[in-house]
């Protein structure tokens, strides 16, 4: 199998306290409707997928919701990152990051990889303006 077209363990931010971190004040975040994201700088890279109860009651739709954003992320990662997951020119840094879901509603499995691609993007525009 294709290392860009894996989720391994190893790439799951479980860690309480890293995740506290991560949602501490001054973390960088970005808004496309449904998804709003918020990064920081890290030693290796790792996601999580949060949707809330008060968005969906029923947890079928919740897993839905978390298996589109885990797919569009495993699909697109290569926007921040190489095909080996090594950063583009150095100006991406591995980063921690983690997908919110706002919708009251599920959506449409090529709209939330249109949303993911444009925030991906706008992560990477971020690190290189700032370099």
């Amino acid at each position: 199998m294709n290392p860009v077209h894996s989720f391994p363990k190893s790439e799951r931010l479980c860690s309480r306290k890293t995740i506290e971190e991560l949602f501490a004040s001054g973390n960088r975040s970005l808004t496309a409707f449904p998804l709003r994201v918020i990064f920081r700088e890290a030693f290796e890279t790792q996601f999580l997928v949060s949707v809330s109860k008060r968005h969906f009651k029923h947890a079928v739709d919740r897993n839905r919701a978390k298996r589109q954003v885990r797919e569009a992320w495993r699909l697109n990662r290569s926007i921040l990152f190489g095909e080996d997951d090594s950063t583009i020119d150095g100006l991406i840094p591995p980063l921690h990051i983690a997908f919110i879901w706002l919708s009251d509603e599920p959506l449409s499995t090529e709209f939330v990889h249109r949303k993911m691609k444009n925030l991906l993007h706008r992560i990477r525009e971020d690190f290189s303006s700032n370099s």
